[in-house]
C-alpha cells in the first residue's frame, strides 16, 4: 500500500517521540538462521541499519541451525540433538564454523550496502565482530557428551561498549571461545540473553517466524498478546497456554527475569514489522515487561475510600471538581487505580460519550509521595487502550492546571465547541477550564 503525501508526513511526525526516546539506548536484536533464508531478510537488515542511523546502539546475534544442517547434509554427516541442543563433535564443529562465518559475511555485506537506490545510501556503517563471547563446555549430561557445544561464560562488556561508543554495530555469531583456545557452538538465544544482561540493555528484540506470542483458549482461536507482564506470562507458560517460537519465548523470559525492562517478539517475515513495533503507538508484535511492584487495575467498590482520600487535597485546592462518596460509588467502574501494598496511590477515570465516539479523561490524581515516576503516564496509557477497545475516535480532558502535561503527551488545545454536545451543555464557565483533545483515529 502506497501512502499519500499527507499520510507520510503524519507517520513521520508521529514517530518523532519514539525516535527521541530510543536515541542512545542499547538494543540487542536476535534471530535464527531461518530469518536469513526469508525473502524479507534484506529489508530487515536495512531496518536495523536505520535504527543505527537514528542513534540506537545495536548488538545483533544470529543463529545458524538450517545452514549447519545443510553443510552436514552436503558432507553426508548426521546431526544429533538431545533436548533441543545440538551435539557438536569435531566434524560438526567444522560445519558450524563454516556456516557462522558465511552468515557473518552475508550480514556484514547487507549492512555495508550503500547503493544510490538503497535506503541506507551514504550511511557508511561499521560492523564489528570478534572474540567477544567467552564460552565454556556444556559437558556431559545424562551420559551424553556434548563435546564442542557450549554455554556463555562471560561477555566482553568493555570490548563491546568500546565498539558501540565508536559508532559500530556489534555482530555476535553463535560461537564462543575459551581461554584454552577452544571453539564452542552456542545457541543464539543464549548469546543474546547473556549479552543483554551483561550490557544492561534497554531492550531485547527477538525476531520470530510468528507475529508474537499467542494465548491458547479452549474452543476459540488463539488470542494475540500485545503486552504482558512476566508473572502472568509465566503462569500461562506453566499452564501450557502459550503458542510461541520456543527460542524467542525463552530469551524474552530469561532477559526480563534478569532485569531487562522490555523484551519484544516481532515477525521477521512481515516487511517493516520491526519499525512498527518501535515507532508506533500500538506496536506490531508482543511486548513482555517486568512485573510492576505496583498494580494497575480497574477500580471496584472497595476502592472508594482510598480514592476519596487521594483526591480530597486536590479538590480542596480547586484542581479537581468535588465528588461525593455517593457519586463516586455510582461511577467507580469508570476509574482505574494504581495500588501499592493495598494503598491507592494514583487514579484516573474515563467517561464515554458513545454518540460522539469520544471519552473524557477525568480525576487524574497521584499521591504527593509518589509523583514523578511515570504513574500518570501508565494510567493515561491504560485509559487510551480502554478508549481504543471501545472504538472511540478521540479522548479529551478539561483542566485548569495540568494543561502542559497533556500537551506533552500528544493532546492539542481545542475550543469548547469541540466538546460533545452533552458535555458542552454541562460546561462550567466559572471554572473556565481549558479543553485538550487527543485524536485516536490514527
Amino acid at each position: 500500500m502506497t501512502l499519500s503525501h499527507d499520510e507520510s508526513i503524519r507517520l513521520f511526525r508521529n514517530s518523532a517521540p519514539y525516535i527521541n526516546a530510543h536515541r542512545g539506548k542499547t538494543f540487542v536484536i536476535t534471530f535464527g538462521g531461518e530469518a536469513v533464508l526469508d525473502p524479507n531478510f534484506p529489508r530487515l537488515v536495512q531496518d536495523i541499519a536505520l535504527l543505527h542511523s537514528l542513534g540506537m546502539r545495536i548488538i545483533i546475534t544470529h543463529g545458524a541451525r538450517p545452514q549447519i544442517d545443510e553443510r552436514l547434509h552436503l558432507r553426508s554427516l548426521q546431526g544429533q540433538f538431545v533436548d533441543g541442543l545440538r551435539v557438536t563433535n569435531k566434524a560438526t564443529l567444522e560445519c558450524v564454523k563454516d556456516a557462522a562465518g558465511s552468515l557473518r559475511s552475508q550480514i556484514e555485506a547487507l549492512l555495508t550496502m550503500g547503493l544510490p537506490n538503497s535506503p541506507m545510501h551514504g550511511a557508511r556503517i561499521r560492523v564489528c565482530s570478534g572474540n567477544l563471547v567467552i564460552a565454556k563446555p556444556i559437558g556431559v549430561r545424562n551420559g551424553i557428551d556434548f563435546e564442542h557445544t557450549g554455554l556463555v561464560r562471560r561477555i566482553d562488556v568493555e570490548g563491546i561498549e568500546d565498539q558501540l561508543d565508536d559508532g559500530s554495530i556489534v555482530l555476535l555469531s553463535p560461537m564462543g571461545y575459551s581461554p584454552t583456545g577452544e571453539v564452542f557452538n552456542l545457541s543464539h538465544e543464549d548469546v543474546a540473553t547473556q549479552a543483554a544482561i551483561a550490557l544492561k540493555a534497554n531492550k531485547l528484540i527477538s525476531l520470530s517466524q510468528q507475529d508474537g506470542l499467542y494465548q491458547r483458549e479452549e474452543g476459540k482461536a488463539d488470542k494475540f498478546i500485545r503486552t504482558i507482564e512476566l508473572n502472568p506470562l509465566q503462569k500461562l507458560v506453566d499452564e501450557d497456554k502459550i503458542t510461541a517460537e520456543v527460542t524467542c519465548l525463552t530469551a524474552m523470559m530469561q532477559a526480563v527475569g534478569a532485569g531487562i525492562e522490555r523484551a519484544h517478539c516481532v515477525s521477521y517475515k512481515e516487511n517493516g514489522a520491526l519499525l512498527k513495533e518501535l515507532f508506533t503507538r500500538d506496536g506490531e508484535g508482543t511486548l513482555v515487561m517486568q512485573t510492576h511492584y505496583e498494580r494497575l487495575r480497574g477500580a471496584n467498590i472497595d476502592d472508594v475510600g482510598g480514592i476519596l482520600k487521594l483526591i480530597r487535597p486536590l479538590e480542596e485546592s480547586g484542581a479537581l471538581v468535588k465528588r461525593s462518596r455517593e457519586l463516586l460509588e455510582n461511577e467507580i467502574t469508570q476509574f482505574m487505580v494504581i495500588e501499592r501494598d493495598g494503598m491507592i496511590i494514583a487514579c484516573a477515570a474515563l467517561y464515554i460519550y458513545p454518540e460522539d465516539a469520544s471519552g473524557e479523561i477525568s480525576c487524574v490524581a497521584t499521591h504527593r509521595d509518589y509523583r514523578g515516576s511515570n504513574r500518570g503516564e501508565r494510567l493515561l496509557q491504560a485509559l487510551k487502550n480502554k478508549a481504543i477497545l471501545n472504538r472511540l475516535e478521540r479522548i479529551f480532558v478539561l483542566t485548569t492546571i495540568t494543561g502542559h502535561w497533556f500537551l506533552e503527551h500528544g493532546f492539542e488545545e481545542k475550543d469548547i465547541d469541540a466538546l460533545p454536545s452533552m458535555k458542552k451543555q454541562m460546561y462550567n464557565y466559572t471554572r473556565n477550564s481549558k479543553v485538550f483533545m487527543l485524536d485516536l483515529s490514527n
